[in-house]
């Protein structure tokens, strides 16, 4: 019979060095969200081992935001609130107490830190099969730290070990370099019978579970040898770290699986960025959210993509913006274009440099080449839009929609003042305001007619 694994979270802190406008829980990491990591090695231990078992965060400060957060993101993950933040052990009693001694059916519980966003579900496999081959009531993860400041110490003895906090350590003890990590895995019946016995006896008056590791019980630790991986995460300069190295990971895969990288330090791309085989990311671009990006796609420098679907062979030229946009296969856009939600840019077509455009679909081929504004609009297959062309399509109280046939030609500064349909073939003379339809084939102009009056200019022209 496989076992039944409870995984605890906790994640009830304020977070005030970080000085963010949020629980610290919830500060934004790499697209995500500080606590999404712990809880995404969680539900992918318990998925790549096939194991039963449940996942409940313990939350204190922010509690309804952080839980209407997980619960718009998480089916399966459930949140207890502890009252008053009186140490992990604490923490981890709120949640015992949540769950009735009857109705608990877990074999073994995992405790893990919310800011702690490296740990990995290969990390809590390899505790897993130690606790279980070793058959010990509890194990905690170690590491030697290059500066152990603030860590609790590993103190051992021919009887075993205990763990000592760097507030209640003496000069030799801190001397120590093996240190805890604060990531445990506890037989449960273990942990329900020890936690009970737990004091408050010390500097900070609270209630540690590192208390649970005395040198006569059946217990150990299990030394990592990187460091990195339980690297925490109290103010901006740790979250900057923690968010590069997880950021150089992420990419490193992306490389490996084909992606061109030309400068990895000078190159943001969030998790949840997917990018196909062959495509060519330069310097200084910003990959975000749920982008998705073909294969042989090129994005230059300084662009700025955000939940947008890229198509294959994708060309986005330097400096532009595109946020909640389909580009198509084979179009170009750029430089400096700027495409704004609920954009659909169509296969090979040509959005050129300081052209905006928002909420339109561009067919086949469609292109818009200079300086120009599309908001609010289609326009069909082939139509080539001219220089300073602008959809006038806000009345100052409502948004109009101007429609372009394919195969229309649009001269250079023209205007359409929606609602106004332009139907197939039709050619629109440079310098015209259309306000009216014009049926397929049609021309259209529309200018003030031009008076010259000889000699004239030097009434004018001050010298």
């Amino acid at each position: 019979m496989s076992d039944t694994i409870s995984l605890v979270i906790l994640a009830a802190g304020e977070g005030k060095r970080l000085k963010l406008n949020c629980p610290k829980a919830l500060a934004p990491m790499a697209g995500r969200k500080l606590v999404d990591f712990p809880v995404g090695a969680a539900l992918g231990f318990l998925s790549e081992g096939n194991i039963e078992g449940n996942i409940t965060l313990v939350l204190g400060h922010g509690a309804t935001e952080v839980k209407n957060y997980i619960n718009s993101k998480y089916d399966d993950v459930n949140t207890v609130f502890q009252e008053n933040q009186l140490g992990t052990a604490d923490a981890v009693n709120s949640y015992l107490k949540s769950v009735d001694i009857k109705d608990d059916k877990s074999d073994y519980t995992f405790v893990m830190c919310a800011d702690t966003p490296m740990i990995g579900e290969e990390d809590l496999t390899r505790l897993y099969n130690i606790i279980k081959s070793k058959e010990l009531d509890a194990l905690a993860a170690t590491f030697l730290a290059k500066d152990p400041f603030g860590y609790g110490r590993i103190v051992l003895s021919k009887q075993g070990f205990h763990i000592v906090e760097e507030k209640d350590a003496n000069e030799e003890t801190k001397e120590i370099q093996e240190v805890n990590s604060g990531l445990y895995v506890f037989k449960s019946c273990f942990l329900r019978k020890e936690i009970k016995k737990i004091s408050n006896k010390n500097q900070s008056g609270e209630f540690y579970l590192t208390d649970i590791f005395e040198e006569d019980k059946n217990v150990k630790t299990e030394c990592f040898e990187n460091e990195e991986i339980f690297y925490g995460v109290n103010d901006l300069q740790q979250l900057q770290q923690s968010e590069r190295f997880i950021r150089w990971e992420h990419m490193g895969k992306l490389r490996d699986e084909g992606v061109r990288l030309i400068d990895l330090s000078h190159t943001y791309i969030d998790l949840d960025v997917e990018i196909g085989v062959g495509t060519c990311i330069y310097p200084n671009v910003f990959l975000e959210g749920k982008t998705k990006i073909g294969a042989d796609c090129l994005i230059e420098a300084g662009s700025i993509i955000r939940n947008s679907v890229l198509h294959d062979s994708v060309n986005i030229k330097a400096y532009s913006h595109l946020e909640d946009v389909i580009v198509r296969s084979h179009a170009s856009i750029g430089p400096f274009g700027r495409l704004r939600p609920g954009t659909d840019i169509g296969a090979e077509s040509k959005i050129g440099n300081f052209v905006e455009i928002k909420k339109s679909k561009l067919e086949k081929g469609v292109k818009v080449s200079h300086l120009s504004y599309v908001g609010d609009a289609e326009i069909g297959e082939e139509s080539n839009i001219g220089c300073g062309f602008v959809t006038c399509n806000y009345d100052g109280k409502n948004k109009h929609k101007t429609e372009i046939g394919k195969n229309c030609f649009i001269g250079s500064n023209s205007q359409t003042v929606a609602p106004v349909e332009i139907g197939n073939d039709c050619f629109v003379a440079s310098g015209s305001t259309i306000n009216q339809p014009m049926e397929d084939g049609s021309f259209a102009i529309s200018r003030g007619r031009q008076v010259t009056k000889p000699g004239l200019a030097k009434k004018f022209i001050k010298k």
